[in-house]
């Protein structure tokens, strides 16, 4: 039977929930469109982590690192995967933010004059679990016209013919170049190799008449100048 309401009483309405309406309109990636820059770090993860339950994979994050970004920055992709909710294009989502991150901040640092200055320029290698090899090409006062990661892997870098290394620097017309690789043990100490490398490399360099400025070594929070040691510089 079809309910009638009372003389004098005005009909019921419905209205749409507030909470789900705030809901939409609050939700991380709205934030971080409208200013990231007022958003809370959970909410820039959230943003990249992506799907229904973001943010709290984004708080379970943070509590396994105790709030420590540099940590998390450090973290193998094995150990991010191990934390619940984290699958693979999340673990690649936050390795690719946090490298684009520190190539940002590389490229704020354009001019070498310095160990210290190449090794800001590449502090992304200290989370690397591989050993690469990185060549940065620089004009004559040092400005950096751009870096490539000429080697990856474990086999001996022997194995790596010079004038492979210099093909980057030989295309950009690039008057010196300086060499960076990483040690994943988190020891920056130099090797036997390490010196022979850099001795092949600068004699090649002066072959090419292309100065080789330095070769660093970078470990975890830590890093070694070959050339400030003298060692392969001769």
């Amino acid at each position: 039977m079809m309910q009638t309401t009372p003389a004098g009483q005005k009909p019921a309405t419905y209205r749409v929930s507030k909470l789900k309406f705030l809901s939409v309109h609050d939700r991380p990636v709205t934030r971080v469109s409208a200013d990231p820059s007022v958003c809370t770090i959970t909410e820039l993860l959230a943003v990249i982590i992506g799907g229904s339950n973001q943010i709290e994979i984004a708080e379970a994050l943070l509590s396994h690192f105790h709030g420590d970004l540099h940590r998390m920055r450090q973290a193998s992709a094995a150990e991010l995967l191990a934390i619940p909710g984290i699958g693979e294009r999340t673990t690649a989502a936050l390795r690719a933010a946090f490298t684009l991150s520190s190539r940002l901040k590389s490229a704020e640092h354009t001019e070498i004059s310095c160990p210290r200055d190449l090794a800001q320029l590449c502090e992304d290698m200290s989370a690397f679990d591989q050993e690469r090899l990185r060549v940065i090409m620089l004009n004559t006062r040092n400005k950096v016209l751009g870096m490539e990661d000429v080697y990856k892997g474990s086999a001996s870098m022997t194995m790596i013919r010079a004038g492979e290394l210099f093909r980057p620097a030989i295309r950009l017309n690039a008057t010196a170049v300086a060499f960076v690789h990483n040690h994943p043990s988190g020891d920056p100490s130099q090797s036997p190799e390490d010196v022979a490398v850099t001795r092949a490399l600068v004699q090649a360099g002066r072959l090419l008449e292309i100065a080789v400025l330095d070769h660093l070594i970078i470990g975890h929070g830590n890093w070694v100048s070959l050339k400030e040691k003298g060692l392969g510089f001769s």
